[in-house]
């Protein structure tokens, strides 16, 4: 029995009816522009096959009922009572999710659903993929015809103002946008996208995920606290170099001038530097590496994922000792077109670009190195393979 197939059979057995519809809402990857959507920078990404997966139905009494296979406790309130956010509970996006689409429409009906993700990893988005899935049920339940860039909007604004995480908008855009065998390219300042086709001159790729065992809620880390450095190296920059300065609140790397950033890095102090330094090489990084696509040139395409790798560690200072180690290990395995940390690089894992031909090579390697230097997580730790897909979609069941 499939994934979908076990969903069905625990709502009709939770519910006693059937399920009205599905959404497949993928993980996603970003290649390159790590860091700096939450600067309005330019980011890459892609969906992946694994993806978090939900069978629902309208529920006219207005109630909300879903349950997750993830974790033991349903989630349960109507629509014009929903509950507070608290810290770490699953059910917030669900939450959230009602009320980011109340904020523009009227919402009459809540739904019931079975909801689950496939790999139980963090640093792929899997808060992005759950809250689109929620929010896709919540619209088909309700007959709502929203456009794909209001999803994206009504998703970060669960994120960024109900959870509490000031990211950007990379992982909702891939979540929702991504063709399968396409690399979406993203201007988080002017929300436009392109789908970059793959060149036919482009050999095959799979996508390795190595996940750490490390699951920790990005507020509990450095995520905030690095959006907070880059908007202090941008208030610097534009204070240093005469610039109208942007309230603190609104103020982004990307409303300066690279000219001005040449000329006035050095009087910034050290980490503050850093942060812009990342900021525009990775906007470099992101150019080459589009250009490489474009051509078909999977090694220059992974090379730049390299580069980002590095510069995530030295100069955006992200990571931890078990991510470092998966990273180089990926590095120097045969096969390895390209890798860098998954997500904010703080927990989760490490993805890469892979020859199809070395996946088996690939992982024996892994096998031999990451248990012995992090012995605590050696019995969590996985490595996954996973090919690209199609954004997420109300599919029939």
């Amino acid at each position: 029995m499939n994934e979908r197939d076990l969903l069905i059979s625990e709502y009709r057995t939770k519910f006693g009816s059937e399920p009205h519809a599905a959404v497949r809402s993928p993980l996603r990857v970003c290649p390159l522009g790590a860091h700096i959507d939450h600067q309005d920078g330019v980011v890459t990404g892609m969906a992946l096959t694994e993806s978090v997966n939900l069978v629902f139905g309208a529920a006219d009494d207005g109630y909300v009922r879903v349950q997750s296979r993830d974790f033991p406790d349903e989630e349960y309130f109507h629509i014009d009572q929903v509950p507070e956010m608290v810290p770490t509970f699953w059910g917030n996006y669900l939450r959230g999710a009602v009320l980011s689409l109340q904020r523009k429409y009227r919402l009459t009906r809540g739904i019931r659903g079975v909801i689950r993700g496939r790999l139980p990893i963090g640093g792929l988005s899997s808060s992005a993929a759950v809250t689109t899935a929620y929010l896709m049920a919540l619209c088909a339940a309700n007959e709502l015809d929203v456009e794909p860039q209001d999803l994206i909007r009504f998703s970060h604004w669960v994120e960024r103002e109900f959870i509490g995480l000031n990211n950007g908008i990379l992982d909702q855009s891939a979540n929702i946008l991504s063709l399968d065998g396409q690399l979406m390219l993203m201007d988080c300042r002017s929300e436009t996208f392109e789908m970059v086709p793959r060149s036919s001159m482009m050999p095959p790729f799979e996508v390795v995920i190595v996940y750490s065992g490390i699951s920790t809620t990005l507020i509990q880390t450095d995520y905030n606290n690095r959006v907070d450095e880059c908007k202090v190296a941008a208030w610097l920059l534009q204070e240093t170099a005469g610039l109208p300065v942007t309230p603190f609140r609104d103020v982004k790397l990307r409303d300066i001038p690279r000219e001005h950033y040449q000329q006035h890095r050095a009087t910034l102090p050290g980490r503050f530097r850093r942060r812009a330094d990342h900021f525009f090489s990775e906007l470099d990084r992101v150019e080459s590496g589009v250009a490489a696509w474009r051509e078909g040139d999977i090694s220059r395409f992974g090379a730049a994922m390299f580069a980002s790798g590095e510069s995530s560690i030295r100069q955006y200072e992200s990571g931890c000792p078990e991510l470092i180690t998966i990273y180089e290990t990926l590095r120097e395995s045969e096969g390895v077109y390209g890798a860098r940390f998954s997500g904010a690089g703080y927990r989760g894992c490490c993805i890469g670009l892979i020859d199809p031909a070395h996946r088996d090579s690939i992982k024996a390697r892994m096998d031999r190195v990451y248990p012995v230097r992090h012995p605590d997580f050696a019995d969590v730790y996985r490595v996954f393979f996973s090919a690209t897909a199609d954004g997420a979609r109300v599919e029939s069941v």
